[in-house]
């Protein structure tokens, strides 16, 4: 079975390293409105970016880009797309996925993937993904996000640390990646944010191990490529102008 999911986009213009980031300028289209229309080359029903922000909903408006408004409360972006979820009326036994507003590279397959993922696994109430680390020196980065799995692709834990430790030197296997996707099934997300932090969560800063400490199910998808470039500093944002360029340049 094919699934029909929708993909909603958090946006917030707060951002330290990169100040108004969704509204930052890419070949004179917004960051948010691009990540849009990479996710609607996907298999999504609708794509609706979630925002608080006044100028972030007007510059989708202006790009004829769905944008629901939340409140500028929410502690987390899962508070968001529940409410967001709500105004838009879904179904508790229907799919979202969760595209950060600032993957304006991300492969449609990614997150065709996913939302394939969760309806294949009616046990689970999110998917995610993940990819192999090549390089040993992103091992122990804390900055990148590691998943451990069970044989049936479904998340044992996500740490910061190189996890599994391999002890002898023997496996050969690759750890890896998490790759900041996430599929949720509606009624999951309306109920994700009444529930309490975990202590692993506090440790980790990793908000998905809420759902693991709860008992909760979180099956992988385990891509063979690496992710795109997230954009979070200005670096980031002029290597993406740079592969759109080049991009353009081939095509004219």
């Amino acid at each position: 079975m094919t699934a029909s999911f929708t993909v909603l986009i958090p946006a917030r213009l707060a951002s330290t390293r990169l100040p108004n980031k969704p509204l930052a300028d890419i070949a004179g289209i917004p960051m948010i409105v691009r990540v849009a229309r990479q996710a609607a080359r996907s298999n999504a029903v609708q794509i609706v970016v979630a925002t608080d922000s006044a100028d972030v909903a007007a510059a989708c408006n202006a790009h004829q880009t769905l944008v629901v408004m939340t409140r500028a409360d929410h502690p987390s972006g899962s508070d968001r797309l529940a409410e967001a979820c709500a105004k838009l009326g879904l179904a508790d036994d229907a799919i979202v996925v969760n595209v950060q507003g600032d993957e304006p590279l991300i492969d449609p397959a990614l997150i065709n993937a996913v939302a394939q993922k969760l309806i294949d696994r009616p046990d689970c109430a999110m998917s995610t993904a993940a990819h192999a680390i090549t390089d040993p020196l992103e091992w122990n980065n804390p900055n990148i996000v590691k998943v451990v799995l069970d044989a049936k692709n479904t998340a044992l834990y996500f740490s910061r640390s190189l996890i599994p430790y391999d002890r002898d030197k023997t496996s050969g296997d690759l750890p890896l990646r998490h790759i900041g996707i996430y599929g949720y099934r509606v009624g999951f997300l309306k109920r994700f944010p009444l529930l309490s932090l975990a202590p692993i969560e506090k440790l980790e800063a990793l908000e998905q191990l809420r759902a693991l400490w709860h008992g909760e199910r979180i099956a992988v998808h385990v891509s063979s490529v690496a992710a795109g470039i997230g954009v979070d500093t200005p670096e980031d944002l002029a290597r993406v102008r740079e592969v759109l360029a080049s991009h353009a340049m081939l095509k004219s």
